[in-house]
Parts: structure tokens; C-alpha cells; sequence
């Protein structure tokens, strides 16, 4: 087997990425000879150490190298509750960890890139946490020069599609208030992501479908951006992502035994464009924005974009129907879509993006409305409340600065 080690992105250097070999020979061997690390404190999913002995695969690799495994966390809690990440940096600083590696998926690398941060500032309680979140009117170009950057470095495995893992940005939950809020510059990434698909056959069908809309909406909220053309390439990147993605989601879906490594492949590809998009700048919107305060309502991660995408679609289709017709043809061009489309009576002249979408994530297995996982119209106004805050309201399509307009989309997605 041969690997492939390469940056993710054209034009930038962080992060790498490192797939062709198993996820903990290339973590063991990037660790002792790139990184030159001594103390690694991993953090990883639940269930991954419960049902599989890859955790323990992964640590024994990397002492084989005489680095120090200093601990080893068992999991978290979807959508990175401030409680744990102060666990976690208490454990990393009382170990002197010089290195994080994150097996699983988004919510354990949002929190490697907290603790990074909270350990360069110094955080340690709730309020400290609070004061490293972002703030008015900053965007991602744009960090913050009152708080230290991060030194301790992270490698991420990656079991999911969310893409995360990518992104120079994080998002956190305060226990207290249940709100998510998001973490950018001077919060860094991972250095390198291990892509191996062997390893994402070993997650649960639903998480990993799931997170794969959530990659589905990174390259449709920034095809349909207003703006994404100003963004040099991010067209090309999200389009490809998107073809790749829906190709590969279509084909797992069909694999009953998860033996198409290829297909599982073809998505973790298709992350990397995805997120390429958002890495050069293109701002998300409504689906983003809402999804990030739901998240932490009960709904799994990457459901959240099952629910909410074709409802912001609709609600924007009157200012971008331009930009959605280019994603409709986008996703009548992938051969495996085609059927799909067909089989629910919809027909290329008529269909709409926002329909076409729910197809998608029907023929997944899905849920595609708040009712099927148990959101109902009573927790509508705080929901609506809690995704005004969010960065991305302001840059959807139509910009979300009323309550009513975020009730309207969930009014939309409620059934």
C-alpha cells in the first residue's frame, strides 16, 4: 500500500491529508517523524472504543514509536458541550500533552480546537471559555488579537463527513444556556487529516449518512451563495464536492455489507471540496445558522442539515433561483441521481432544488422534518431566537435579522 500525503488544499499548507495506508500507522508515523512529538493525548468516539479495538489499535501504534500516550478520552457528548472541553484541557495541561489526536467525528475535532485554544489563554471555567468565542462582526479572515494562537498541534482521524475537521473555525455548546456558539481566529485546525475508509465503515449507517448531508449542505449553501463567484474557484471546488458526494452517499446506501471502500472514499474526497469552498471564504447561510442552535436541542449532528436545507432553499428561491437552477443540473448530471429524482415523480423542467433534496435524503433513510425528531412548534421561539445570533444568519441569501423570518423556514421544516 502506498500513501498519499498531500496538502488539502491548492495554495495553502495546513492541513494535510494522508490516506492510502490504515489510519494508525500513518497517525504513528506522521507523529514521530513530522511532528516529533512526545506526549499525545488522544480523544475518541464512544463507540468506537466500545464495539471495535481500533482505539486501542491506535494507541499501541503510536507507543510502538516511544511516544507517550498521556490518556485517552472515551467519548463526548454531541455538539461539544463547554463541560467536557473543560475536562479534557484540565487533563491535557496536567499531563503536559504536546500533541491532540482526535479519532471519531466532528464534535471531538470542535473540541481539540478549543482546548488548543483555551490552553493557550489560559481558560479554565466557563466565563473564560465565553470570552474566546467570537465576536460582533468579526468573520473568519479576521482573528482576534487579543488572544494568544494555539501551540499544541492536532492530528484528526476522521469517521464521519462532516468536515469539520478542516475548518479554521469551531463551534461549542454553553451547558448553561444551550446555545452554540462558534470559535474563530486565532483557533487553528488540525495539521494533518487521516482519511481511511476502512475505518468509516465501522460507524453506524445513520451517523454516517447524516454527516454526509451535512457535507451536501456546505456545497450548496455556497453554490447558492450571492456572493460565491467573488470567491475565486469556490464554484468549481463546491460543485465537484457535491457531485462526488452524492455519488458516493447513493452507492453506501446500496452497500448492505459496507465493503465499497471506493464509494466511502469518494465522499471523504468530496468533504475536502466541500469544505475548500468554505476555507476560501464563502459564507454559509440559514441552514448553517439554524442548524448550529438545534444541534444542541437533541438533534444529531448532520440531521440538522436534513431537516432545515430544503426549507432555506425554498425560503430563498425568490432572491437565488439562478444559483439553484445551477445546482439542479449539477445533481441531475450524477447518473446515480437521476433514478431517485424519477422514482418520487419528479421531472427535470418542473423540479425544484429544495424537493430534489429531500429526495436525496429520503432515499437515505433520513429524517426530513422537526417532527420526526421530536422538535415541536413550543420550542420554535427560543430556537428562532438562539440562530438570530448566529454569524451566518446575516449572510443567507436573504439576510435573517427578524425572529419571523427564521419561524417562517421552521414552519417550512416542521412537517
Amino acid at each position: 500500500m502506498t500513501e498519499t500525503y498531500r496538502p488539502a488544499f491548492e495554495g495553502s499548507e495546513t492541513p494535510h491529508i494522508s490516506y492510502g495506508i490504515p489510519f494508525h500507522a500513518a497517525c504513528a508515523k506522521h507523529l514521530k517523524e513530522t511532528f516529533k512529538c512526545d506526549r499525545v493525548h488522544i480523544i475518541a468516539s464512544r463507540s468506537l472504543c466500545k464495539n471495535t479495538n481500533h482505539v486501542q489499535m491506535l494507541k499501541e501504534a503510536i507507543e510502538r514509536t516511544g511516544i507517550l500516550v498521556t490518556g485517552v478520552r472515551h467519548g463526548m457528548t454531541p455538539h461539544t458541550f463547554w463541560s467536557e472541553v473543560l475536562e479534557i484541557v484540565r487533563d491535557a495541561r496536567e499531563m503536559n500533552a504536546d500533541m491532540l489526536v482526535t479519532i471519531g467525528g466532528g464534535s471531538l475535532t470542535d473540541a481539540a480546537k478549543i482546548v488548543a485554544l483555551a490552553l493557550s489563554n489560559n481558560a479554565r471555567n466557563p466565563a473564560e471559555i465565553a470570552n474566546l468565542t467570537v465576536q460582533p462582526g468579526q468573520s473568519q479572515s479576521d482573528p482576534r488579537s487579543d488572544l494568544n494562537p494555539p501551540t499544541l498541534r492536532i492530528v484528526s482521524i476522521s469517521t464521519s463527513f462532516s468536515g469539520g475537521e478542516y475548518a479554521r473555525l469551531a463551534g461549542g455548546t454553553d451547558d448553561r444556556t444551550k446555545q452554540k456558539h462558534a470559535f474563530l481566529g486565532p483557533i487553528k485546525g488540525p495539521e494533518l487529516v487521516i482519511l481511511d475508509p476502512e475505518l468509516v465503515t465501522m460507524t453506524p449507517k445513520r451517523v454516517w449518512a447524516a454527516s454526509g448531508v451535512r457535507a451536501v449542505d456546505h456545497c450548496v449553501e455556497a453554490l447558492c451563495s450571492l456572493r460565491v463567484k467573488e470567491v475565486e474557484g469556490a464554484e468549481e471546488v463546491a460543485g465537484r464536492g457535491l457531485r462526488r458526494l452524492v455519488k458516493g452517499l447513493l452507492r453506501c446506501q446500496l452497500d448492505v455489507d459496507g465493503r465499497d471502500v471506493e464509494a466511502r472514499m469518494e465522499c471523504q474526497l468530496g468533504v475536502v471540496d466541500a469544505m475548500e469552498a468554505v476555507i476560501k471564504g464563502v459564507e454559509m447561510g440559514g441552514s448553517h445558522a439554524i442548524g448550529h442552535q438545534l444541534g444542541p436541542l437533541g438533534v444529531a449532528h448532520g440531521e440538522t442539515s436534513c431537516i432545515l436545507l430544503p426549507a432555506v432553499c425554498r425560503f430563498n428561491r425568490r432572491v437565488n433561483e439562478e444559483r439553484q437552477r445551477k445546482v439542479e443540473e449539477i445533481l441531475w448530471g450524477v447518473k446515480e441521481m437521476e433514478g431517485v429524482l424519477r422514482k418520487r415523480g419528479l421531472k427535470k423542467e418542473e423540479a425544484e432544488l429544495g424537493d430534489m433534496l429531500k429526495a436525496i435524503i429520503e432515499k437515505l433513510d433520513l429524517p426530513t422534518s422537526l417532527k420526526d425528531v421530536g422538535i415541536e412548534k413550543e420550542k420554535f421561539e427560543v430556537l428562532a431566537e438562539n440562530s438570530l445570533k448566529d454569524r451566518w444568519s446575516a449572510t443567507n441569501p436573504i439576510p435573517l435579522v427578524e425572529k419571523e423570518q427564521i419561524l417562517d423556514i421552521l414552519e417550512m421544516a416542521a412537517r
